[in-house]
Protein backbone atom coordinates (compact mmCIF):
# COMPACT_ATOMS: atom_id res chain seq x y z
CA UNK A 1 0.00 0.00 0.00
CA UNK A 2 0.94 3.34 -0.63
CA UNK A 3 0.96 6.61 1.76
CA UNK A 4 1.77 10.35 1.04
CA UNK A 5 3.34 12.13 4.39
CA UNK A 6 3.16 16.06 4.49
CA UNK A 7 6.02 17.22 5.72
CA UNK A 8 6.71 20.61 4.46
CA UNK A 9 6.17 22.99 7.39
CA UNK A 10 9.03 24.92 9.06
CA UNK A 11 8.39 23.38 12.49
CA UNK A 12 8.14 26.71 14.05
CA UNK A 13 6.69 25.85 16.98
CA UNK A 14 9.47 23.38 17.97
CA UNK A 15 11.97 26.53 17.40
CA UNK A 16 15.47 26.07 18.41
CA UNK A 17 15.54 22.53 17.81
CA UNK A 18 14.66 23.43 14.22
CA UNK A 19 16.03 26.26 13.34
CA UNK A 20 18.93 24.19 12.10
CA UNK A 21 16.83 20.73 11.21
CA UNK A 22 13.86 20.39 9.18
CA UNK A 23 11.30 18.75 11.96
CA UNK A 24 11.26 15.55 10.68
CA UNK A 25 14.65 14.40 11.19
CA UNK A 26 15.58 15.54 14.37
CA UNK A 27 16.35 13.43 16.84
CA UNK A 28 13.12 11.89 19.52
CA UNK A 29 15.31 9.85 22.12
CA UNK A 30 17.44 7.30 19.28
CA UNK A 31 16.09 8.03 15.87
CA UNK A 32 14.76 11.10 13.79
CA UNK A 33 11.51 11.80 14.36
CA UNK A 34 9.63 10.57 11.09
CA UNK A 35 10.98 7.10 11.50
CA UNK A 36 8.32 6.59 14.04
CA UNK A 37 5.89 7.23 11.34
CA UNK A 38 7.58 5.10 9.05
CA UNK A 39 8.38 2.12 10.87
CA UNK A 40 4.84 2.02 12.46
CA UNK A 41 3.26 2.39 8.67
CA UNK A 42 5.52 -0.59 7.70
CA UNK A 43 4.14 -2.66 10.30
CA UNK A 44 1.15 -2.23 8.88
CA UNK A 45 1.51 -3.43 5.58
CA UNK A 46 2.90 0.09 3.59
CA UNK A 47 5.51 -0.60 1.84
CA UNK A 48 5.91 2.68 -0.51
CA UNK A 49 5.76 5.73 0.82
CA UNK A 50 6.21 9.43 -0.99
CA UNK A 51 7.50 12.45 1.30
CA UNK A 52 5.68 15.88 0.61
CA UNK A 53 8.28 17.97 1.02
CA UNK A 54 8.83 22.09 1.42
CA UNK A 55 11.31 23.10 3.95
CA UNK A 56 15.09 21.70 3.54
CA UNK A 57 14.39 18.59 1.65
CA UNK A 58 17.89 18.08 1.15
CA UNK A 59 18.15 17.35 4.86
CA UNK A 60 15.52 14.96 5.04
CA UNK A 61 16.48 13.08 2.02
CA UNK A 62 20.31 12.81 3.62
CA UNK A 63 18.77 11.69 6.82
CA UNK A 64 16.28 8.88 5.64
CA UNK A 65 17.32 7.85 2.67
CA UNK A 66 15.98 5.67 -0.07
CA UNK A 67 13.87 3.92 2.99
CA UNK A 68 15.45 0.11 2.16
CA UNK A 69 17.45 0.28 5.61
CA UNK A 70 13.39 0.42 7.20
CA UNK A 71 11.31 -2.48 4.61
CA UNK A 72 9.97 0.06 2.19
CA UNK A 73 10.62 2.27 -0.47
CA UNK A 74 10.94 6.14 0.35
CA UNK A 75 10.29 8.68 -2.57
CA UNK A 76 10.48 12.60 -2.50
CA UNK A 77 8.10 15.41 -4.12
CA UNK A 78 9.46 18.73 -3.62
CA UNK A 79 6.78 21.47 -3.67
CA UNK A 80 7.61 24.38 -5.56
CA UNK A 81 6.26 26.87 -3.18
CA UNK A 82 3.79 26.29 -0.25
CA UNK A 83 0.11 24.86 -1.31
CA UNK A 84 -1.27 23.90 1.54
CA UNK A 85 -2.33 20.13 2.43
CA UNK A 86 -4.62 19.43 -0.32
CA UNK A 87 -2.40 21.18 -3.11
CA UNK A 88 0.49 19.56 -1.40
CA UNK A 89 -1.23 16.09 -2.06
CA UNK A 90 -2.60 17.03 -5.81
CA UNK A 91 1.35 17.41 -6.90
CA UNK A 92 2.21 14.69 -5.50
CA UNK A 93 -0.36 12.65 -7.91
CA UNK A 94 1.68 11.55 -10.44
CA UNK A 95 4.09 9.11 -7.96
CA UNK A 96 0.65 7.45 -7.04
CA UNK A 97 -0.18 4.43 -8.38
CA UNK A 98 -3.50 3.18 -10.77
CA UNK A 99 -7.01 4.56 -10.61
CA UNK A 100 -8.39 1.23 -8.48
CA UNK A 101 -5.48 2.07 -6.15
CA UNK A 102 -6.76 3.39 -2.37
CA UNK A 103 -3.94 5.44 -0.31
CA UNK A 104 -2.82 6.89 2.72
CA UNK A 105 -2.45 10.39 3.23
CA UNK A 106 -0.86 11.52 6.71
CA UNK A 107 0.02 14.65 8.51
CA UNK A 108 4.11 14.49 9.19
CA UNK A 109 3.94 15.46 12.84
CA UNK A 110 1.97 12.72 14.71
CA UNK A 111 3.16 10.02 17.17
CA UNK A 112 0.95 7.04 17.37
CA UNK A 113 0.08 3.26 17.46
CA UNK A 114 -3.36 3.77 15.79
CA UNK A 115 -4.02 0.35 13.97
CA UNK A 116 -4.59 1.74 10.44
CA UNK A 117 -5.18 -1.63 9.56
CA UNK A 118 -8.69 -1.24 11.04
CA UNK A 119 -9.48 2.00 9.70
CA UNK A 120 -8.35 0.59 6.05
CA UNK A 121 -10.66 -2.48 6.55
CA UNK A 122 -13.57 0.02 7.70
CA UNK A 123 -12.94 1.92 4.63
CA UNK A 124 -13.31 -0.96 2.55
CA UNK A 125 -16.29 -1.91 4.19
CA UNK A 126 -18.48 1.19 4.60
CA UNK A 127 -17.23 1.90 0.52
CA UNK A 128 -16.15 5.36 1.52
CA UNK A 129 -15.05 7.71 -0.62
CA UNK A 130 -12.39 8.92 2.41
CA UNK A 131 -12.32 7.58 5.80
CA UNK A 132 -10.80 10.10 8.59
CA UNK A 133 -8.47 8.45 11.24
CA UNK A 134 -10.21 9.49 14.57
CA UNK A 135 -9.22 10.27 18.02
CA UNK A 136 -10.85 10.98 21.52
CA UNK A 137 -9.98 14.05 23.58
CA UNK A 138 -10.94 15.09 26.93
CA UNK A 139 -11.29 18.70 26.32
CA UNK A 140 -12.97 19.51 22.91
CA UNK A 141 -11.93 23.64 23.23
CA UNK A 142 -8.53 23.43 21.89
CA UNK A 143 -9.52 21.43 18.66
CA UNK A 144 -12.24 20.73 16.02
CA UNK A 145 -14.66 18.18 16.54
CA UNK A 146 -15.35 15.84 13.55
CA UNK A 147 -18.98 14.57 14.53
CA UNK A 148 -20.21 10.98 12.82
CA UNK A 149 -23.70 8.91 12.81
CA UNK A 150 -23.94 5.35 14.10
CA UNK A 151 -22.90 4.30 10.34
CA UNK A 152 -19.65 5.87 10.71
CA UNK A 153 -20.29 8.73 7.55
CA UNK A 154 -19.31 12.30 8.86
CA UNK A 155 -22.47 14.55 9.60
CA UNK A 156 -20.22 17.68 10.37
CA UNK A 157 -17.70 19.57 12.18
CA UNK A 158 -17.31 22.34 14.81
CA UNK A 159 -14.39 23.99 14.78
CA UNK A 160 -13.17 24.88 18.92
CA UNK A 161 -16.87 24.67 20.06
CA UNK A 162 -18.31 26.61 22.56
CA UNK A 163 -19.58 24.40 25.96
CA UNK A 164 -23.05 25.85 24.69
CA UNK A 165 -22.69 23.67 21.10
CA UNK A 166 -21.82 20.64 23.14
CA UNK A 167 -25.16 19.32 23.93
CA UNK A 168 -25.83 15.68 23.12
CA UNK A 169 -21.88 14.88 22.50
CA UNK A 170 -21.11 12.83 25.08
CA UNK A 171 -17.60 11.70 23.17
CA UNK A 172 -15.40 14.12 21.85
CA UNK A 173 -13.53 13.37 18.82
CA UNK A 174 -11.16 15.00 16.68
CA UNK A 175 -8.85 13.82 13.52
CA UNK A 176 -5.75 12.48 13.72
CA UNK A 177 -4.28 13.55 10.59
CA UNK A 178 -4.87 10.30 8.94
CA UNK A 179 -6.64 9.36 5.98
CA UNK A 180 -7.89 6.24 3.63
CA UNK A 181 -8.67 7.76 0.42
CA UNK A 182 -9.91 6.77 -2.87
CA UNK A 183 -8.30 8.00 -6.04
CA UNK A 184 -11.36 10.67 -7.16
CA UNK A 185 -10.40 12.71 -4.07
CA UNK A 186 -7.44 14.09 -6.38
CA UNK A 187 -9.83 15.22 -8.82
CA UNK A 188 -11.76 17.19 -6.37
CA UNK A 189 -8.34 19.31 -6.26
CA UNK A 190 -7.45 22.20 -8.64
CA UNK A 191 -4.01 21.84 -9.90
CA UNK A 192 -1.46 24.80 -8.86
CA UNK A 193 -3.19 26.12 -6.20
CA UNK A 194 -2.95 26.91 -2.26
CA UNK A 195 -5.66 23.99 -1.24
CA UNK A 196 -6.97 23.31 2.16
CA UNK A 197 -8.21 19.61 2.55
CA UNK A 198 -9.47 20.09 5.69
CA UNK A 199 -11.68 23.18 4.41
CA UNK A 200 -12.72 22.34 1.04
CA UNK A 201 -12.47 19.22 0.02
CA UNK A 202 -13.75 17.64 3.63
CA UNK A 203 -16.93 19.51 3.58
CA UNK A 204 -17.60 18.68 -0.01
CA UNK A 205 -17.42 15.39 1.03
CA UNK A 206 -20.08 15.23 3.68
CA UNK A 207 -22.89 13.27 2.78
CA UNK A 208 -20.95 12.08 -0.54
CA UNK A 209 -18.78 8.82 1.20
CA UNK A 210 -17.00 10.69 4.17
CA UNK A 211 -16.58 8.41 6.86
CA UNK A 212 -14.44 8.51 10.15
CA UNK A 213 -13.13 5.43 11.89
CA UNK A 214 -12.51 5.76 16.11
CA UNK A 215 -9.38 4.70 17.02
CA UNK A 216 -10.48 3.85 20.76
CA UNK A 217 -7.00 3.39 23.59
CA UNK A 218 -4.44 3.96 20.97
CA UNK A 219 -1.49 6.42 21.93
CA UNK A 220 -1.75 9.68 19.50
CA UNK A 221 0.25 12.82 19.67
CA UNK A 222 1.05 15.75 17.53
CA UNK A 223 4.52 16.44 18.52
CA UNK A 224 4.88 20.41 17.89
CA UNK A 225 5.70 21.91 20.78
CA UNK A 226 9.05 21.16 23.14
CA UNK A 227 6.34 20.36 25.68
CA UNK A 228 5.20 17.75 23.39
CA UNK A 229 8.18 16.37 22.09
CA UNK A 230 9.36 16.08 26.00
CA UNK A 231 6.43 14.47 26.88
CA UNK A 232 6.00 11.87 23.61
CA UNK A 233 9.67 11.38 24.53
CA UNK A 234 8.90 10.15 28.14
CA UNK A 235 5.86 8.37 26.48
CA UNK A 236 8.48 5.98 24.72
CA UNK A 237 10.66 5.69 27.57
CA UNK A 238 7.43 4.33 29.46
CA UNK A 239 6.25 2.04 26.85
CA UNK A 240 3.17 4.16 26.68
CA UNK A 241 3.21 3.81 22.51
CA UNK A 242 4.11 0.94 20.60
CA UNK A 243 7.33 1.69 19.00
CA UNK A 244 10.92 -0.13 18.36
CA UNK A 245 12.81 1.87 21.33
CA UNK A 246 10.87 -1.03 23.55
CA UNK A 247 13.43 -3.88 21.96
CA UNK A 248 16.25 -1.37 22.85
CA UNK A 249 14.98 -0.55 26.66
CA UNK A 250 13.55 -4.49 27.05
CA UNK A 251 12.05 -5.30 30.46
CA UNK A 252 14.40 -3.05 32.74
CA UNK A 253 13.21 -0.19 30.60
CA UNK A 254 16.67 0.97 29.90
CA UNK A 255 19.26 0.68 27.14
CA UNK A 256 23.08 1.75 27.72
CA UNK A 257 25.62 1.85 24.86
CA UNK A 258 28.48 -0.93 25.49
CA UNK A 259 30.95 1.71 25.83
CA UNK A 260 29.49 4.55 27.93
CA UNK A 261 31.72 4.93 31.35
CA UNK A 262 29.43 5.51 34.17
CA UNK A 263 31.28 5.90 37.44
CA UNK A 264 27.75 7.66 38.44
CA UNK A 265 24.06 6.41 38.98
CA UNK A 266 21.98 5.70 36.19
CA UNK A 267 18.00 5.21 36.71
CA UNK A 268 15.71 4.51 34.56
CA UNK A 269 13.44 4.45 32.14
CA UNK A 270 16.64 5.86 30.21
CA UNK A 271 18.77 5.90 27.53
CA UNK A 272 22.62 6.40 27.22
CA UNK A 273 23.99 6.37 23.73
CA UNK A 274 27.60 5.16 22.76
CA UNK A 275 31.11 7.08 23.96
CA UNK A 276 28.95 8.75 26.63
CA UNK A 277 30.78 9.48 30.49
CA UNK A 278 28.67 9.80 33.63
CA UNK A 279 31.43 11.00 36.19
CA UNK A 280 31.27 9.90 39.85
CA UNK A 281 28.29 11.15 41.86
CA UNK A 282 26.75 12.47 38.91
CA UNK A 283 22.56 10.84 38.45
CA UNK A 284 21.32 10.50 35.55
CA UNK A 285 17.15 9.69 35.14
CA UNK A 286 14.55 8.68 35.39
CA UNK A 287 13.18 9.69 32.36
CA UNK A 288 16.32 10.65 30.38
CA UNK A 289 17.79 10.56 26.80
CA UNK A 290 21.75 11.09 26.70
CA UNK A 291 22.89 11.35 22.79
CA UNK A 292 26.06 9.76 21.81
CA UNK A 293 29.39 11.58 23.38
CA UNK A 294 27.89 12.95 25.83
CA UNK A 295 29.89 13.88 29.15
CA UNK A 296 27.75 14.38 32.80
CA UNK A 297 30.34 16.06 35.32
CA UNK A 298 30.75 14.79 38.84
CA UNK A 299 27.48 15.23 40.85
CA UNK A 300 25.60 16.95 38.06
CA UNK A 301 22.21 16.22 38.11
CA UNK A 302 19.95 14.95 34.93
CA UNK A 303 16.14 13.84 35.22
CA UNK A 304 13.20 14.35 32.74
CA UNK A 305 15.16 15.52 30.23
CA UNK A 306 17.11 15.22 26.64
CA UNK A 307 20.83 15.69 26.22
CA UNK A 308 21.33 15.25 22.46
CA UNK A 309 24.78 14.49 20.82
CA UNK A 310 27.98 15.83 22.18
CA UNK A 311 26.73 18.13 24.74
CA UNK A 312 29.00 18.51 28.00
CA UNK A 313 27.30 19.12 31.31
CA UNK A 314 29.68 20.29 33.73
CA UNK A 315 30.19 19.45 37.65
CA UNK A 316 27.17 19.64 40.39
CA UNK A 317 25.48 21.45 37.21
CA UNK A 318 21.28 20.20 37.24
CA UNK A 319 19.36 19.32 34.05
CA UNK A 320 15.10 18.65 34.74
CA UNK A 321 12.44 18.83 32.43
CA UNK A 322 14.35 20.70 29.89
CA UNK A 323 15.84 19.90 26.13
CA UNK A 324 19.54 19.97 25.18
CA UNK A 325 20.32 20.07 21.67
CA UNK A 326 23.53 18.92 19.99
CA UNK A 327 26.87 20.52 21.03
CA UNK A 328 25.55 22.60 23.38
CA UNK A 329 28.02 23.47 26.89
CA UNK A 330 26.90 23.67 30.33
CA UNK A 331 29.25 24.79 33.09
CA UNK A 332 29.75 24.12 36.29
CA UNK A 333 26.94 24.02 38.51
CA UNK A 334 24.41 26.07 35.83
CA UNK A 335 21.01 25.49 36.11
CA UNK A 336 18.50 24.28 33.28
CA UNK A 337 15.21 23.32 34.06
CA UNK A 338 11.12 24.16 33.85
CA UNK A 339 10.90 23.64 30.04
CA UNK A 340 13.84 25.72 28.63
CA UNK A 341 15.47 24.67 25.18
CA UNK A 342 18.91 25.01 24.14
CA UNK A 343 20.01 25.30 20.80
CA UNK A 344 22.46 23.69 18.72
CA UNK A 345 26.34 24.83 19.88
CA UNK A 346 24.54 26.96 23.15
CA UNK A 347 27.18 28.01 25.81
CA UNK A 348 26.11 28.41 29.11
CA UNK A 349 28.42 29.95 31.94
CA UNK A 350 28.64 28.97 35.27
CA UNK A 351 25.75 30.58 38.00
CA UNK A 352 23.35 30.57 34.82
CA UNK A 353 19.78 29.67 35.83
CA UNK A 354 17.66 28.78 32.96
CA UNK A 355 13.70 27.99 33.32
CA UNK A 356 10.52 29.47 32.83
CA UNK A 357 10.44 27.74 28.96
CA UNK A 358 13.18 29.76 27.87
CA UNK A 359 14.20 28.99 24.48
CA UNK A 360 18.24 30.00 23.87
CA UNK A 361 18.87 30.13 19.67
CA UNK A 362 21.72 28.42 18.47
CA UNK A 363 25.14 29.27 18.79
CA UNK A 364 24.51 31.78 21.86
CA UNK A 365 27.27 32.31 24.65
CA UNK A 366 25.65 33.04 27.89
CA UNK A 367 28.48 34.61 30.22
CA UNK A 368 28.67 33.45 33.92
CA UNK A 369 25.70 34.66 36.02
CA UNK A 370 23.98 36.18 32.78
CA UNK A 371 20.83 35.13 33.19
CA UNK A 372 18.74 34.14 36.81
CA UNK A 373 15.53 32.97 36.97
Amino acid sequence: MQAVILVGGEGTRLRPLTSRQPKPVITLVDRPFLVYMLEWLRRHGVDDVILSCGFEPTKIREALGDGSSLGLKLRYVVEPEPRGTAGALKYAADELGGLEDRFLMLNGDVLTDVDVTAQVAQHAATGAVATLGLVPVEDPSAYGLVLCDRDHAVTGFLEKPAPSQLGGIDRYYISAGIYVLEHQVLDMIPSGQNVSIERAIWPALVGNGLHGSRAEGAYWMDIGTPERYLQGTFDILEGNVQTGVAERLGSGFLAVADDVVADGRIVPPAVVGAGSTIAAGAHVGSLVVLGAGVTIGAGARVERAVVLDGVTVGAGAVLADCIVAAGVEIADGAVVRGGAVLGEGVRVGAGNVLSAGIKVFPGTDLPAGAIKF
